[in-house]
């Protein structure tokens, strides 16, 4: 099993959402890299987790998993 961190920002977003919410992304997160993933255009070695109407953005960093944002579909890529 890989090692998760979360960025302060994508902390700040989940501690926000309702508890099934929270509950609901953090079970995709712990899954990875499972799931609904394509690599972002543009960004080297940056992918995206669909979840719902969330995106999770996260990165290898070796043997790290390195959350870098949760938002909503849309916001999260500006």
């Amino acid at each position: 099993m890989q090692r998760i961190e979360f960025s302060s920002r994508a902390m700040k977003f989940l501690q926000r959402l309702q508890e099934k919410s929270q509950k609901r992304i953090l079970a995709a997160i712990y899954k990875l890299p499972q799931g609904d993933i394509l690599p972002l255009e543009g960004k080297n070695g940056e992918y995206r987790l669909r979840v719902g109407g969330w995106r999770v953005i996260w990165e290898y960093r070796g043997e790290l998993i390195f959350i870098m944002e949760i938002g909503n579909r849309g916001d999260v890529y500006k």
